[in-house]
């Protein structure tokens, strides 16, 4: 009898000193766990931050060249008017110079 009441003190031991053990090994491991997906959070967090400012910045890009595109179409037409202003009066000056030498 004095035998088994040794094995089941040794067995009772093995398993309290196993069971805390375990209960740390799981502790850590899911606070690790928590700042793991803290960490991914804050990161992930951080990043749209990031992309958000690079969206606003691109959008405003966008507009400032759309204006330019806008004057430099006007531009473009002003000039193309003047062109076509020119062709006609040299056109017509071309007409006057072969009439005086004819």
């Amino acid at each position: 009898m004095e035998n088994q009441s040794v094995w089941a003190v040794v067995v009772t031991l093995i398993t309290v000193l196993g069971s805390s053990a375990a209960w740390r090994f799981y502790e850590k491991r899911s606070i690790q766990r928590e700042r793991d997906e803290d960490f991914i959070r804050h990161d992930c967090r951080d990043r749209i931050s990031k992309l958000e400012a690079l969206l606003i910045a691109s959008s405003q890009e966008k507009d400032n060249m759309r204006q330019t595109i806008l004057e430099l179409t006007e531009k473009v037409a002003q000039l193309t008017v003047k062109v076509e202003f020119m062709q006609k009066e040299n056109a017509e000056l071309m007409n006057t110079m072969v009439k005086r030498n004819s």
